[in-house]
């Protein structure tokens, strides 16, 4: 019995996946503010672009 006690509270406190699953978490996350904000973030690259463009042909 206090084998079966030992291994039980043993798999509890093995906390090893909870990292994967957390990391896992914070990408979903952050696809789904991406394809929320997709068109905003479009916008803001393409300026962003243009405009080092402006300044690039200025350096020639």
């Amino acid at each position: 019995m206090r084998k079966l006690r030992r291994e039980v509270q043993a798999f509890w406190c093995e906390e090893a996946g909870v990292g994967v699953i957390e990391v896992v978490l914070i990408l979903v996350v952050l696809i789904g503010l991406v394809i929320i904000f997709k068109k905003q973030i479009t916008s803001l690259l393409d300026s962003i672009f243009s405009e080092i463009n402006k300044q690039s042909k200025e350096v020639y």
